[in-house]
């Protein structure tokens, strides 16, 4: 070693820091993967109470779809009342029976219509369902029939669920 501070046989190497090593991450890491993991509960949680929620509608489904098979076959008989019982159940999966259960004819027609936000109850061919189901073995018209379960599987797809308002009754 020279005594000399300015000469430059006394520098040395620069000493480098180890590498930064890529565990334990940064706490922000570590916060945002636990809100991602609550967010994917949460997520995850309200999809299955959704799913849930909507099993009524998928076995209104395949019990329609049971129907229009009959109806594809010729079977026609009974088709008909069977169509306004899947109806109805649905209906009283999704609302109120204090709302459903008493309503008949034109009634009926107009809650479905005003549920499903349509007016293929009413106006369309589906209007029939009423006077159907008490129809017994009279033949209904195939097309008719036909009509009235692509309405229905209409209503069972897009019914709002209750809300807890009144669905225009006048009872206290």
């Amino acid at each position: 070693m020279n005594p000399d501070p300015a000469s430059l046989e006394n520098l040395r190497d620069l000493a480098l820091p180890p590498p930064v090593p890529l565990w334990p991450p940064a706490p922000g890491w570590s916060i945002l993967a636990a809100g991602l993991a609550a967010a994917s509960l949460v997520a995850g949680w309200r999809s299955w109470r959704r799913y849930r929620a909507n099993a009524y509608r998928r076995e209104a489904r395949r019990q329609l779809d049971a129907i229009a098979r009959r109806v594809e076959a010729g079977r026609c008989a009974g088709a008909a009342s069977e169509l306004a019982v899947v109806l109805k159940r649905t209906a009283l999966a999704a609302y109120p029976r204090s709302a459903v259960a008493s309503l008949t004819g034109p009634a009926w027609l107009g809650f479905l219509d005003r549920t499903g936000r349509t007016t293929a109850f009413t106006d369309g061919a589906a209007r029939g369902i009423a006077e159907w189901t008490f129809a017994g073995d009279r033949a209904v018209p195939a097309a008719a029939l036909k009509a009235a379960l692509r309405d229905a599987r209409a209503w069972v797809r897009a019914h709002g669920r209750w809300d807890g308002r009144s669905e225009g009754t006048d009872r206290c």
